[in-house]
């Protein structure tokens, strides 16, 4: 909603909190493949090792990372973040400051937005604790028109009788859709619940029917008749009820026999719906624990996969997986989850055919979710909902982690490309930061080849100095028809010789593209002493299952008054890399590598000096009136003019 405020600028309805406007600069990461924890049975294609994908590490980096690759093709979302309830659990510390919490969240939702396909819809679990200030902020991410349901899951079957208030039974499930018009979403299976209530008394062939009225609250242009019954008698809708179809489709329906007039033949009709014609139900918002399972059945399946020592803390039933996943996806499609925590999602979604992404950062990854995902790839895992989905085995994952940072500064305070990377590494990055998808080419006079943005435009990725005469022969290979982005770390030619190539250096040409070196996005923990997190915590299992750490727990301050000022503070925030040229150290690290050792080793010679002092004293006036000249030198000057020279051709 925009309104003017009288000073001619616009203005929207919207969520505000300190540091909405403070956004990261995130790096692309490359995803380098962890063999120990990959594990597959099948080939490439039918739902094994190629199709599954299992990240470590800070989760805002890992759908960054994602990106490129699979933007717009997730089908389906499912997240359960961090409820930001203040009660600390091994696994994870869960209690953000608001503002924290919604800049945590409206980061990672960015993100799964542009991942997901236009027909894709993701799911939010939430509590009442920051319940509403996320569905105002999803209305900003994802559109308002888009939003779908706010679902309520019975977490808990029974009372807690010690509540202060009242007894927190339910968590909500947020349901947003990419794009309202495009998203269709499936009916949920008959259960025996729901078809009690069909018969046959009047043993139709046709099998098992339910009544259903005949008459609507809301007027009918034709809703104003009389119907007569077997027997001679005359009905018509009561005060203020009308026919819901008319006269023609009446006709039509007891010529059908599909209108049941009770036993007597005498009573007001009903129509006949036929159990083997309504197909499955449309999905309610209300989920009871006896339909998809609660936190008791959720901990038991854990108990049963990793041993009582283990179970996960927060951990959410498979039933209640395997409906949202139902609801929104067909064998087949994309499911991410990046806040896996054990990793149900994961372990449904592979037991119901479709493929999965999960992203986690603890040590959880290893210990509970790869273990898992093995037992369900062997069928060793009968639980959950593997009776259900007639789960045979198969299938695999690849587990990934995430790179380290392209650039890092050396011991002279130049950025450098760093040096855990080598060459595929290097030019795998380069092409997530330029645009283009990692493929080089298995022909090795092709060597040039080792990306692409479309059938006739590639990169080349080189840490070597190229001369006029390399870039030449390189620009004959790659012929007219075609086009070459070059990254080299120089050059030296006249590049409007090459109209087919396109040179840049490195690192410079990626240096201002974001913040180097920043690992975790996950903010910094403070965790509550064990005592003060047993006081809060009643024992009503309501946290989230998600990943995300907390920088501190709001509460009562204590009387001494030391902590008092540490409850207090505001969370420290690690300012951002400037990676700007103008905030570098400006002439002496812009220098050439042969220049900065040459400074070392006159600076060495230098600390000889003490040593000649008393010859120094006698030709003191001298020397003072040839250090000027010294400090400014012409080869000095001649160097920095050929180095700014390469950066005009840049």
């Amino acid at each position: 909603m925009n309104m003017g405020n009288g000073s001619g600028r616009r203005q929207r309805l919207e969520l505000t909190w300190i540091g909405k406007d403070e956004r990261p600069r995130l790096e692309p990461r490359i995803l380098l493949p962890v063999a120990e924890q990959s594990y597959a049975r099948g080939k490439p294609g039918d739902g094994g090792i190629h199709d599954n994908i299992l990240i470590q590490g800070d989760n805002l980096l890992a759908l960054k990372s994602l990106e490129q690759q699979f933007a717009g093709k997730v089908k389906c979302v499912y997240i359960d973040p961090p409820y930001n309830t203040g009660s600390a659990f091994e696994q994870y510390d869960d209690g953000l400051e608001h503002s924290i919490w919604l800049s945590l969240m409206r980061d990672r939702l960015e993100l799964l937005h542009r991942l997901l396909s236009d027909d894709g819809a993701i799911w939010v679990s939430i509590d009442d604790n920051e319940g509403h200030y996320l569905k105002v902020m999803m209305d900003e991410v994802f559109g308002r028109r888009n939003f779908v349901a706010t679902v309520i899951w019975q977490k808990i079957h029974a009372r807690n009788n010690t509540a202060v208030h009242f007894s927190a039974d339910h968590d909500f499930k947020l349901v947003y859709s990419k794009n309202i018009d495009s998203w269709k979403r499936n009916k949920v299976s008959r259960t025996a619940e729901s078809d009690a209530e069909f018969w046959n008394p009047d043993n139709d062939p046709r099998g098992l029917w339910r009544r259903s009225d005949l008459t609507a609250a809301k007027p009918y242009s034709d809703g104003h008749y009389e119907v007569t019954g077997p027997h001679g008698d005359v009905f018509s809708p009561r005060a203020n009820r009308y026919w819901s179809l008319s006269r023609a489709s009446f006709k039509a329906l007891q010529d059908d026999n599909r209108l049941w007039w009770g036993r007597s033949g005498r009573t007001f009709p009903f129509r006949k719906r036929f159990q083997s014609e309504l197909g499955d139900l449309v999905p309610t918002t209300i989920w009871s624990n006896e339909e998809v399972g609660d936190n008791r059945a959720a901990k038991q399946e854990s108990a049963e996969l990793f041993g009582r020592d283990a179970i996960f803390a927060t951990p959410k039933p498979e039933r209640l997986l395997e409906r949202i996943i139902a609801i929104s996806t067909d064998p087949g499609d994309i499911v991410l989850d990046s806040f896996a925590g054990s990793g149900t999602t994961g372990a449904v979604a592979h037991k119901m055919g479709r493929r999965w992404i999960m992203v986690e950062l603890g040590d959880h990854a290893h210990t509970h979710i790869v273990p898992r995902l093995k037992k369900v790839i062997d069928r060793q895992d009968l639980g959950g909902v593997t009776e259900a989905t007639g789960w045979k085995g198969g299938g695999g994952f690849r587990t990934y982690r995430l790179a380290p940072s392209l650039i890092e500064t050396d011991q002279f305070g130049q950025k450098i490309i760093s040096k855990q990377y080598n060459a595929s590494m290097l030019a795998e990055a380069m092409c997530k930061h330029m645009g283009f998808t990692y493929d080089p080419s298995q022909d090795q006079a092709l060597y040039w080849q080792q990306g692409h943005s479309s059938e006739r435009d590639f990169i080349f990725v080189t840490t070597q100095s190229l001369t006029h005469d390399t870039l030449k022969s390189l620009s004959l290979e790659v012929g007219e028809d075609r086009t070459l982005l070059v990254c080299c770390k120089a050059f030296r030619a006249r590049l409007s010789d090459f109209p087919n190539l396109t040179v840049k250096k490195i690192p410079q040409a990626v240096l201002d593209n974001c913040e180097w070196g920043r690992d975790d996005y996950s903010l910094n923990i403070a965790k509550p002493p064990e005592g003060e997190a047993d006081a809060t915590d009643d024992g009503s299992d309501d946290d989230g299952n998600g990943g995300e750490a907390t920088p501190r727990r709001r509460g009562r301050a204590t009387r001494s008054a030391e902590p008092a000022a540490e409850a207090e503070a505001a969370p420290v925030k690690k300012a951002p890399l400037k990676m700007d040229g103008t905030t570098r150290v400006p002439k002496v690290s812009r220098s050439p590598a042969p220049l900065a050792a040459k400074t070392a080793v006159t600076t060495k010679k230098a600390s000889k000096a003490p040593r000649k002092s008393a010859k120094s004293e006698k030709s003191k006036g001298s020397r003072k009136t040839k250090s000027a000249p010294r400090a400014a030198t012409p080869k000095a000057k001649l160097r920095r003019a050929v180095d700014n020279r390469q950066g005009r051709l840049l």
